[in-house]
């Protein structure tokens, strides 16, 4: 909800505040710099202190942040409290991902795990109708305060989420960050690290160079404000039967095939949207690159907590997503940059579909298969 919230208020905001492209791409890629923080400092976190009370501190982080956001005056204080909505958004994400895993059966978790993910598409759907329905209305200030009311769920979160099973059972807890990071790159982990880290990059680079800008890129296509926000609602909804055939397909194939189809899906249709003019082509290309891009997202989280034994599990699914999050940070940028030097949006969207056919290139290589393996 927060991610595709921020795409829609950098609309609103840019118009305001009268920012140029390369301010809105810093937004973006701040948001992404404090997801990256996030990720890695919860994801030891989470190995040293427990799963549990670090997906509550986060939460509240995320959501006292974003309240505080909605009252500021400017560029500058905007930016800073996207920076700290980014380290809790951030933190949440591997942490949840690695404490549900660890209580899910082998034969059901690569699928408990994705449908989990197609959360995502619920809130970026919640996003959307709050962009379309609440922003024209009260603005975007009360919209962020609207989304800040997710901190009371700490309450629901403390009284019924399952203890840790790994908390204080194993040495790893008692490690230090460097003794993890070196086992991370231990020549039984070391392949699988590398693959986890250019592969999270190459989507999170596409995924959110995308997704932040879609609405803006659809007015420079020609589309009204207003229609381009219920467009992007549309093509949000293709998320959700993404996810869900990546659940099942990710029991049925297994981790690798299914990431790697769902990325060619993705980079195809990338370089579709791009080179599409008229509304039906943009909503076609639009709708299916939503369906592979968060199919392929949602079992890349699935499959790295799988990677990893549970004394360093936190901590490499944080330094993946941590790593992952710069191409966060320069997917935003970089069409700010382009489009200020005059870039074509089918030249823009064709470098996010070279970054996805890296990715594959590189899972295929690299990657090793974890369906059906049993995890300590």
């Amino acid at each position: 909800m927060d991610v595709g919230l921020l795409s829609f208020i950098l609309v609103a905001i840019q118009q305001e505040w009268h920012l140029s492209s390369v301010q809105v791409g810093w937004l973006g890629s701040v948001n992404s710099i404090g997801l990256a923080v996030g990720a890695v400092t919860f994801g030891i976190l989470a190995d040293q202190k427990g799963r549990k009370l670090m997906l509550m501190a986060t939460l509240l982080i995320f959501s006292v942040a974003t309240g505080l956001s909605a009252f500021t005056m400017g560029f500058i204080g905007f930016i800073i409290l996207r920076f700290f909505v980014g380290v809790g958004l951030g933190g949440e994400l591997p942490v949840a991902t690695t404490l549900v895993s660890e209580h899910v059966s082998k034969e059901k978790r690569g699928r408990i795990i994705v449908l989990l993910e197609s959360f995502w598409a619920v809130g970026w759907l919640i996003a959307s109708l709050l962009a379309y329905f609440v922003m024209p209305q009260f603005g975007w200030r009360i919209t962020l305060i609207i989304s800040a009311l997710t901190g009371f769920y700490v309450l629901v979160l403390r009284r019924h989420l399952p203890e840790d099973i790994n908390k204080g059972t194993t040495k790893g807890n008692r490690e230090s960050v460097s003794v993890k990071l070196k086992k991370l790159f231990h020549k039984e982990y070391r392949h699988q690290t590398i693959m986890l880290w250019i592969v999270w990059f190459m989507i999170m680079f596409s995924y959110y160079g995308i997704f932040l800008w879609l609405p803006s890129v659809l007015i420079g296509k020609g589309f009204s404000t207003v229609n381009s926000f219920g467009y992007v609602v549309i093509m949000t909804l293709a998320q959700l039967p993404g996810y869900f055939t990546s659940a099942w397909l990710v029991e049925k194939w297994g981790r690798k095939p299914v990431i790697a189809v769902f990325l060619l899906g993705t980079a195809i249709f990338a370089a579709l949207f791009g080179f599409s003019t008229s509304l039906t082509m943009i909503m076609i290309s639009g709708m299916l690159l939503s369906f592979f891009n968060l199919g392929a997202w949602g079992a890349m989280y699935a499959y790295t907590p799988e990677s990893y034994p549970a004394a360093i599990r936190a901590t490499g699914n944080g330094f993946a997503g941590g790593f992952g999050r710069l191409g966060g940070v320069l997917g935003p940028l970089s069409i700010g940059f382009f489009i200020d030097h005059g870039l074509s949006f089918a030249n823009i969207f064709s470098i996010f579909s070279l970054a996805l056919v890296i990715a594959i290139v590189v899972i295929l290589l690299l990657g090793k298969e974890t369906r059906g393996q049993e995890i300590d």
